[in-house]
């Protein structure tokens, strides 16, 4: 599929996505927080997952969709941690070798799990690893294959259809055990967890209402919805690492803007304080892009009624919890 061209992901090629990445991803529970508020919140325990974080089923369904000979020479990926978490678990299991691009200031505990996961890294500063999220080009970046030649099977974070459909299992599960839900929060990076979501849930039930979630310090995505035409903000890098960007990707903007009932923000402070409340009350290790949407709803953002908040991920370096748990991070 050429860039620009991206669809919704179909109910089938969501559920073919399901069968295939069973072997990789486990079915992630769906718990009420049980905390009073403005709605019921629901949690969305994607940080179970093998990785800690939802990124292994659009990896694994995009890996494992891929034919082996493609992936001769490996695979790779460009990613803050992750997606490259997801791409060297699954291609560790397939024993093809792995690479990432990732930004300088990616966290302490995601490059130890990418070291572990024996894949190969290359930082590079926050501008260079954008251009290759914007354009998919990693022309003059080296040391992605250990010869020194093409790195093999480029897969997309967010921008490729099989990630898309990996993603929208989430949404499947989701109605099969609350069939019932108003809403449901999913933090927004790329756009490519919501958009499979919320092709999962149209596809079945369409009132459910989908709200992506960013956090102050780039949400590229609510400036972008309100001007009608994707615009590009200030970026700051803060301890919620997993989301944000200065623009809207270009090839997901049609389909996020189709997709999503509407953008909400909420502060670092207010993630701070959801991370210390998923801890302290549910038990529920969140890192900052998983702990956004709880936020939201705590702040009654995401409405009134049955709300899932989708945890993204839990990998979050132990310093930074400690501050937060302190209240000295912010």
């Amino acid at each position: 599929m050429r860039r620009g061209t991206l669809a919704p992901p179909t109910l089938e090629e969501i559920r073919a996505a399901a069968r295939r990445i069973h072997a990789v991803a486990i079915r992630t529970p769906l718990i009420p927080l049980g905390v009073d508020g403005p709605c019921r919140i629901w949690l969305k325990l994607e940080n179970l997952q093998p990785i800690g974080s939802f990124k292994v089923r659009g990896a694994g369904n995009a890996i494992l969709s891929t034919p082996r000979e493609s992936l001769a020479r490996g695979v790779f990926t460009a990613s803050a941690g992750n997606m490259a978490q997801g791409i060297g678990y699954c291609a560790r299991r397939l024993g093809v070798a792995a690479a990432a691009v990732v930004p300088d200031h990616a966290p302490r505990t995601k490059l130890e799990a990418l070291e572990r996961l024996s894949l190969r890294v290359v930082k590079v500063p926050f501008d260079e690893w954008w251009r290759v999220i914007t354009t998919h080009d990693t022309t003059g970046i080296e040391g992605l294959s250990e010869d020194g030649g093409h790195p093999g099977h480029f897969i997309h974070p967010v921008a490729d259809p099989r990630v898309i459909a990996g993603n929208g299992t989430i949404g499947l599960e989701i109605l099969e055990d609350l069939p019932g839900v108003d809403t449901v929060v999913v933090p927004y990076g790329g756009g490519g967890l919501v958009s499979g979501i919320a092709s999962a849930l149209r596809s079945q039930k369409p009132e459910v209402k989908v709200l992506a979630c960013e956090v102050e310090t780039a949400a590229p995505l609510g400036a972008s919805l309100a001007a009608g035409e994707p615009v590009t903000v200030d970026y700051i890098p803060s301890f919620v690492d997993g989301i944000g960007g200065k623009s809207v990707l270009l090839e997901m903007w049609p389909l996020v803007r189709e997709l999503v009932f509407g953008s909400v923000t909420v502060t670092l402070r207010e993630v701070a304080e959801a991370i210390r409340l998923l801890l302290t009350r549910a038990r529920v290790l969140a890192e900052g892009a998983g702990a956004a949407p709880v936020a939201a709803a705590l702040a009654g953002r995401a409405g009134s009624g049955d709300v899932v908040c989708v945890v993204s991920g839990g990998n979050l370096d132990l310093e930074k919890l400690a501050g937060i748990l302190a209240g000295t991070l912010l």
